[in-house]
């Protein structure tokens, strides 16, 4: 007898409501800058915005670049501008950018999420990484909404185990405790309710081809 599927609406529908609450629209406004910033990083160039939930869903600006905008389906998969489940339906090495919003926060398969993110990545393309931070106070009202924050030494470790070269310094986002929208950052997470960590991919250094040493020619006229 097959395992009984386990149902993931309840926890999403959660994670999103809470997003849409007045605490996490605080959040999300204090994050605003950031993904503007991110999605003019490369003028030009395509990039993919993954997010925890609708509430998230950045505007279609159209023209400037955005390629996709997907988030955490409550059946499971993801939802957006399409519907589908990993890998996702984007070309290798084709985006400049690719901006995760929580979207590893309530992920199951976050692992497998940043892998996928380091595929689509051009060579040199940058990861930007929106997280909770577990130590901030604020964590108190995300608590028993299906998210879970990690420290950012626990992300550099996953970016690097997916092929990315992570930031030394992450960036403090968010307000601390009071529900209020907080537009600048800080160096360290600090106790903000969030943090920015970017990753770059790494680029391939260029192998050096050893020359083949000549072959020294015979000739019938010259003696042995």
């Amino acid at each position: 007898m097959p395992l009984p599927v386990p149902d993931r609406q309840p926890k999403f529908a959660a994670t999103d409501a809470w997003f849409a609450s007045v605490a996490g629209q605080a959040l999300l406004a204090s994050e605003a800058e950031c993904v503007r910033i991110a999605g003019q990083q490369s003028p030009g160039q395509p990039y993919v915005w993954l997010g925890a939930g609708a509430s998230l869903l950045p505007p279609d600006t159209g023209g400037s670049g955005l390629l996709l905008r997907l988030h955490c389906a409550e059946q499971g998969g993801w939802a957006g501008d399409l519907c589908c489940d990993l890998p996702l339906p984007v070309v290798s090495e084709s985006c400049a950018s690719v901006i995760v919003q929580h979207a590893l926060d309530a992920s199951p398969v976050a692992n497998e999420l940043l892998h996928e993110c380091a595929r689509i990545l051009l060579p040199g393309g940058i990861l930007w990484l929106l997280a909770l931070n577990p130590i901030s106070p604020y964590r108190l009202r995300w608590q028993g909404q299906g998210l879970a924050a990690s420290e950012p030494i626990r992300w550099r470790r996953r970016l690097r185990a997916a092929g990315l070269n992570p930031e030394p310094v992450s960036q403090g986002v968010g307000p601390t405790w009071n529900v209020v929208p907080v537009l600048d950052v800080q160096e360290g997470a600090g106790l903000r309710a969030a943090f920015l960590l970017r990753a770059h991919k790494r680029r391939l250094p260029m192998t050096p081809m050893r020359s083949k040493p000549h072959a020294l020619g015979w000739h019938p006229e010259v003696a042995a």
